[in-house]
């Protein structure tokens, strides 16, 4: 990324203000572009409402952004190579920004499931190239600083996204949750355009790769499609979910092939061949995919099974931020006098020892207990992220950055999809077997159960009455043992991790590696 169109000379690094200005606007539009994946799922129920659809149906407007912006990741690349990586950054924003108004404005369903798919592939490229800008706008001694400024709001967003779509959503109407991207997204253009726009990288006329773009928008359609709707048609059950696990398995093999061995790849396959970039790679997919399934089940838990409203769900997810915000650019500013790997180790060990606490909650648990793990969780986050971001950039060409950051981001989206997917139906049906179990005490060789219903006959229920309210309670203690299950896979799976870390090879250097100026 050091050359401009013109000449091959390097480009001094941002310094001041501008540098504090940029790194604003790039953080806030990176931030509103992932806070917008999680910031509908508590709006979901008031959208389907509003606009006349079942809340299953509602879920499309979560789907269909995740499947547009999946596919646009990996092709940053090729986009950036193509049009020039400040140009591509800017026309992202504005094309978020515009769909953002449309969903806003939607008055049907399938109109705003167009819009969120729009919204998604104009948003696709925004959150790599920031990353990329923001590394070759940074000295070369204060990189380990962008990166933890960039985690911070990748990490932080997801968050609150639930907080802040609940209490848009609660106190103005729905629409709102699309309208506030306009200001930041505004902003971040224009401040962006004005310091780097002659800056822009050197662009090529590479012919676009049909057969591995087909390829990639049918397998990853397919495959993000079947994870979505899975779950509600009892999985391979369903000649549906089947056709589309077959096609997306066709398709995304014949694309690895075919991509490997293409003149101009849409997608750099290529870059797996670099040790360090296919062991973060993979610690940084497997280790989403444990982290982001404690994301979804828990707030789920909360409010299925302890009648826990959406505000009040985010508020116990929440405390997860504080350590993460305060940690971060203490780490960032001492990467380079850490081993990355013992750093996203500690991080692995905090994830595995919050996670199996997790395991031994019950129903009865407490606000200030659910939190409590959650605030000592924080603390593993930034060691997860920022290391592993500077692990898989290490030792690659500045011209490959936008390439690499593009199909990391598309492996961290797929691990939080497949999470989603695999976690709701563990849960779902380790729900089913434990409420199974319990079941089989509720017989009158059980004096607890006979004494428990014989207190509720004594309270003025009827028999019906009464096994109703007995199958209310095993519903719930079933759930909660459900979830402890998935807990307790989620700190098994960070365990294992552990050793992948290893096969890392030092030194890391700054991320990038030629990349300082």
């Amino acid at each position: 990324m050091a050359a401009t169109p013109n000449d091959a000379k390097p480009l001094q690094p941002l310094h001041g203000t501008a540098l504090v200005l940029l790194t604003i606007a790039v953080a806030f539009s990176t931030f509103m572009e992932v806070l917008d994946m999680t910031i509908v799922n508590v709006a979901v129920p008031h959208i389907a409402g509003s606009l006349g659809v079942s809340p299953s149906e509602g879920t499309w407007t979560i789907s269909s952004y995740a499947l547009a912006s999946a596919i646009m990741q990996p092709l940053t690349g090729w986009i950036a190579r193509r049009f020039g990586e400040v140009r591509s950054f800017v026309v992202s924003v504005l094309l978020f920004v515009t769909f953002s108004m449309v969903c806003g404005l939607a008055t049907s369903m399938p109109l705003l499931v167009i819009a969120r798919l729009l919204q998604g592939a104009g948003s696709g490229p925004m959150v790599a190239l920031s990353l990329t800008l923001l590394l070759s706008s940074y000295p070369k001694t204060k990189q380990g600083i962008a990166l933890a400024l960039w985690a911070m709001t990748v990490v932080v967003a997801p968050i609150f996204g639930p907080i802040l779509g609940g209490w848009l959503t609660d106190n103005f109407s729905w629409p709102w949750i699309f309208y506030i991207n306009l200001p930041v997204g505004l902003a971040a253009a224009v401040i962006t355009w004005g310091l780097l726009h002659k800056r822009e990288t050197k662009t090529a006329k590479t012919p676009i790769d049909a057969v591995g773009l087909a390829l990639l928008v049918v397998g990853v359609g397919a495959l993000q499609f079947m994870l979505d709707n899975g779950n509600d048609n009892d999985w391979f059950a369903s000649p549906m979910i089947t056709t589309l696990g077959i096609v997306a398995l066709v398709c995304l093999t014949f694309l690895v092939v075919w991509e490997l061995h293409a003149k101009h790849p849409v997608v750099e396959l290529s870059l797996f061949r670099q040790r360090n970039f296919s062991v973060g790679v993979i610690a940084l997919t497997l280790g989403m995919f444990a982290f982001f399934g404690i994301n979804v089940v828990f707030p789920l838990w909360l409010q299925i099974t302890l009648s826990y409203t959406a505000t009040w769900a985010g508020l116990a997810t929440a405390p997860v931020g504080i350590l993460a915000f305060l940690v971060s650019p203490i780490l960032g500013r001492n990467m380079d006098r850490l081993d990355l790997r013992a750093v996203v180790t500690f991080s692995f060990v905090v994830f595995a020892a919050t996670s199996w606490w997790f395991s031994t909650f019950d129903s009865s648990a407490s606000f200030s207990t659910l939190v409590l793990p959650r605030f000592v969780m924080g603390i593993a986050i930034p060691c997860f992220f920022i290391p592993l971001n500077q692990i898989y950039l290490s030792g690659l060409p500045p011209e490959q950055i936008a390439s690499a950051t593009g199909l990391s981001n598309f492996c961290r989206t797929m691990g939080s999809s497949m999470s989603t997917a695999i976690t709701v139906t563990l849960w779902q049906h380790r729900g089913e077997s434990h409420h199974a179990t319990l079941t089989e005490n509720i017989d009158p060789a059980h004096p607890a159960a006979t004494h428990f219903l014989g207190q509720l006959s004594h309270m003025g229920l009827s028999h019906r009455q009464s096994l109703g309210l007995v199958d209310q309670l095993l519903t719930r203690e079933a759930l909660t043992l459900a979830v402890n299950d998935v807990f307790w896979a989620c700190a098994v799976l960070f365990v294992l991790l552990i050793p992948i870390l290893w096969f890392a090879k030092p030194p890391f250097g700054s991320a990038g590696g030629a990349m300082g100026h």
